[in-house]
């Protein structure tokens, strides 16, 4: 008796510590989300502003106006920055939400590799944790 009361204290514990990772990630993924939102805004009204400023490589498959990527990239930073706010909630539509513009996001910035190559990287990594973070809330976390 005594060893079943202590596997199952055990085992609250870590469901308890596997709740504080998986809620510690969902934190910093809508965080990553409200910053990757601002990052997106600012490359965004760099683009409209100052078309110059981004340099297009030739013979590249998708190849658009910089103006429209700025617009769209100005679009998808707001509804990002929206969506990282409603993480904190801790409801599952916002989490579903997320991972769905961090996978468009990292779409979007895929597209734009030949515009800004290193900067599209790291924010393509960064919605990838944010997807990784975000999916597993809720899931026992191995220790």
């Amino acid at each position: 008796m005594a060893e079943q009361s202590a596997q199952q204290e055990t085992v609250a514990v870590r469901e308890d510590a596997s709740g504080e990772w998986a809620g510690g990630f969902t934190v910093f993924a809508g965080i990553m989300m409200i910053i990757g939102g601002l990052f997106h805004i600012a490359t965004g009204l760099a683009a409209i502003v100052e078309n110059r400023f981004f340099v297009v490589t030739a013979d590249y498959l998708y190849t658009f106006d910089v103006t429209g990527w700025g617009w769209i990239h100005l679009a998808v930073g707001v509804v990002v920055l929206l969506a990282g706010c409603a993480v904190f909630s801790g409801r599952l539509w916002a989490r579903v939400v997320g991972i769905v513009l961090a996978g468009l996001s990292a779409i979007a910035n895929f597209m734009f590799l030949p515009y800004y190559p290193l900067w599209s990287l790291l924010i393509i990594a960064l919605d990838v944790f944010v997807i990784w973070a975000l999916a597993v809330q809720g899931r026992s976390v191995p220790e």
